[in-house]
Order: structure tokens, then C-alpha cells, then sequence
């Protein structure tokens, strides 16, 4: 399914109302505002200082999201070479941007080179279609924190459980999807 390019807003903290550019790419579907409002209200008090990982960028609403609100450094994983142009294009024109690392990769190939560090939060919010989160899943565990944060956001009947070391801290739906935040028991 493709959507029609546009916008989406940054909808707190010191980008606050930023635009970010939606491209025309397959599977793109950016998390909606009310979602995103809700997810950076449960993980505000996490935010401060922490290392994030946005497996699936798109339009960087939630890697740039989770700096605007005093996340101290985002790597914004994206496969497509467009969106990736446009998110280091939107890194390029904030202030303070520099905290976004963007890299053009295949994420589930990206998790099994060498790591990069251990991250506090991670977003997993894969194209619905192409069914990535079992594989991105099977290699998080190095890539995390002991006591990190996970987002997941899936179609609404679908039923993604990340496994026996994360706890299900707060969960939600809209119409058409399921949004679950875990905590990493350490």
C-alpha cells in the first residue's frame, strides 16, 4: 500500500511543530499523532539522556520525536534512499540535529553486523506487509540495555510478543492497529 506523500508534525519538546516530510514509498505508514502523543507520555520520564534505535525511520517521527524530548542521540535505520535523504535532510535543518545518525540498511541485516552500542529504547514499527518483526526480534537482544524500552506497533489482529525477558508495560489500539510498549526485566 502506498501513501500519498505529506507531512507529519513533531508534536512536543523542542522541535515542537516541525514538519517532517512523508515520501511515496511502499508500506510507509507513519505512526499517527495521537499515538505518538500517547507512547512519548508513557516514555517520557525514560527520555532524558537515553540512546535510541528506530529500526524502521520512515518520516522519523519517532527517532526525532524522542529527541525533540531529550532523548541524547537517535539512530535512524531506514532501507529505502530516498527517505533516508530526507531524514538527513530534516537532521541537517534542526538545531541540535547532529544527535541523528541516519543509515540506509536492511534492518534485519543491520542487527546482525557488529554492534553499535547498546540502546535504551527501540522502535519496531516495520512495514505491516513485509512481516519483519520475528526476525528484527530474534536479534535485539545484544543491541539492547538491560533495562531497556521497547515499542511495537502492529496490525490491530495481529498478536506480536517480543518474548520472556520483556514485560508488557502499557498498551494500546486505534482502528486498524495494536501499539504495546515493553520493559526489558533485568
Amino acid at each position: 500500500m502506498k501513501t500519498a506523500p505529506g507531512h507529519v508534525r513533531i508534536i512536543g519538546g523542542k522541535w515542537r511543530n516541525t514538519r517532517l516530510q512523508v515520501g511515496d514509498a511502499t508500506g510507509l505508514r507513519p505512526t499517527s499523532d495521537r499515538t505518538r502523543e500517547t507512547l512519548f507520555n508513557w516514555l517520557q520520564p525514560a527520555l532524558p539522556g537515553a540512546r535510541v534505535l528506530d529500526l524502521f525511520a520512515g518520516s522519523g517521527a519517532l527517532g526525532f520525536e524522542a529527541l525533540s524530548r531529550g532523548a541524547r542521540e537517535a539512530l535512524l535505520l531506514e532501507r529505502d534512499p530516498r527517505q533516508c535523504e530526507m531524514l538527513r535532510a530534516t537532521a541537517a535543518r534542526l538545531p541540535g540535529g547532529e544527535a541523528a545518525t541516519v543509515v540506509q540498511a536492511d534492518a534485519i541485516a543491520f542487527l546482525r553486523a557488529p554492534l553499535q552500542g547498546r540502546f535504551d529504547i527501540v522502535f519496531v514499527d516495520p512495514p505491516f506487509a513485509a512481516d519483519l518483526w520475528e526476525g528484527v526480534l530474534a536479534q535485539l537482544d545484544a543491541w539492547t540495555a538491560g533495562r531497556a524500552w521497547l515499542y511495537l506497533e502492529t496490525p490491530l489482529q495481529r498478536s506480536i510478543v517480543p518474548g520472556a525477558d520483556w514485560r508488557l508495560h502499557r498498551e494500546g489500539t486505534t482502528r486498524e492497529t495494536r501499539h504495546a510498549l515493553y520493559r526489558r526485566a533485568g
